[in-house]
């Protein structure tokens, strides 16, 4: 909708555009970074190792909570007011991560995070849509699927190197965050509004998943896939650290955020690449490429070949960032300017409980059935899932066809 009242002293909409970009990707900045320090801090603070899965998915737990209570809000009150918010509870995680004496504040302030980033992403990814160039509408969609990826890769890789070359990552890596989202916070506060005021938001704060009966069937179709690529990203950001050290034998906080690095990052790089290709093709070659590359991660750790986990790692992240970012170009222009962040919130929703719910069934699953058994299982969960998403983005293709 057509931009109404707006602040007297407003940001120029490009640079609100690239502003609006680099604070997303800030956000999953942050949701990497605790990726290679919570083996650092099983190590300091001594609890069991299943604890490590809670800890991360705990993120992804307020993310879900959000999403579903305040994802569509934006839709309502307007994209400014929902960014502010998200951005200042995110400031209040950070300094909650620089002051944690234990792992119960790491795993509230993860919770917190999410619930910041959850209430954040829907009205973001619709923002940069909206605020991107008249003549370069489609980097809006881009920018928005690139950013997450690009952020977690990026997280996890400064995070390892804080950690191999100093004594205080963790107070560095937050401190420096908590100033990305103060930066963050004024550029949301300094920019234009989008859209108009919509009657309804209290309404709007009843847990719904909203999506538009004309993308229906393209969210469905995407559902599968989503699965295949969330898992394979949790499968390096949640265990990648705890594999590593215990079934490779090496203990070093560079190359846990090395590894953590490679898949979100080819993602990134792949969604941007790709953008100028058709959805359907993109999400297609997006699947096949997460099968492949969790078949490969699955061989480098049955047969203990870290270069495998690399390789799958790329191969399968640049699948990641090729569904996610051609899932979003497919239904975004079948939903109406007021119904966009109700939809991105159903995307993100299919996205995080893919995510996060794997990964804490793993975490239990390694005690009673040992560490190699249970990321073996879980990779070729990856590899059906990711088998089922190109089975249904075929079907839908012949539909169309026909």
């Amino acid at each position: 909708m057509a931009m109404t009242l707006t602040p007297t002293r407003t940001l120029p909409p490009r640079v609100a555009f690239a502003g609006a970009g680099v604070a997303f990707a800030s956000l999953y900045l942050a949701a990497g970074a605790p990726t290679p320090l919570l083996v650092l801090f099983e190590r300091q603070w001594g609890f069991a190792p299943w604890v490590l899965t809670i800890a991360f998915a705990a993120y992804a737990i307020g993310l879900l909570a959000a999403l579903l209570v305040v994802g569509s809000l934006s839709d309502h009150v307007g994209r400014r007011p929902v960014l502010v918010g998200a951005l200042t509870v995110e400031l209040v995680a950070m300094l909650m991560f620089v002051f944690a004496p234990g792992i119960g504040w790491v795993i509230a302030a993860r919770v917190v995070q999410g619930i910041a980033t959850g209430a954040a992403s829907s009205a973001f990814t619709a923002a940069l849509v909206e605020l991107a160039p008249p003549e370069h509408k489609r980097l809006g969609a881009i920018v928005g699927a690139v950013a997450p990826a690009g952020g977690l890769g990026l997280g996890a890789l400064l995070t390892g190197v804080a950690i191999q070359f100093t004594h205080q990552a963790n107070h560095i890596v937050f401190v420096t965050l908590a100033v990305l989202m103060l930066l963050g916070t004024v550029c949301a506060a300094r920019s234009a509004e989008t859209v108009t005021r919509q009657s309804g938001a209290l309404a709007s704060l009843r847990p719904r998943v909203a999506v538009p009966r004309a993308a229906r069937r393209e969210f469905a179709a995407a559902a599968p896939v989503h699965l295949a690529s969330w898992m394979f990203a949790g499968l390096f950001m949640g265990l990648s650290p705890t594999i590593i050290r215990d079934l490779f034998g090496i203990d070093s906080g560079l190359l846990n955020g090395a590894t953590a690095f490679v898949p979100p990052t080819a993602a990134a790089v792949a969604g941007f690449v790709l953008g100028r290709y058709a959805p359907r093709r993109v999400i297609m070659l997006g699947a096949a490429a997460v099968l492949a590359g969790a078949a490969i991660v699955v061989a480098g750790i049955a047969g203990h070949v870290l270069a495998l986990l690399w390789v799958g790692g790329l191969v399968g992240g640049a699948g990641f960032g090729a569904t996610f970012s051609g899932a979003l170009r497919a239904v975004g222009p079948l939903a109406e300017a007021h119904q966009r962040a109700g939809l991105f919130a159903a995307v993100f929703l299919a996205a995080y409980l893919s995510f996060g719910v794997p990964a804490i069934v793993a975490g239990q699953l390694v005690a009673p059935l040992g560490l190699l058994p249970t990321t073996l299982c879980y990779g070729l969960a990856i590899v059906l899932a990711a088998a089922g998403g190109l089975a249904a983005q075929w079907r839908i293709t012949l539909r169309s066809a026909g």
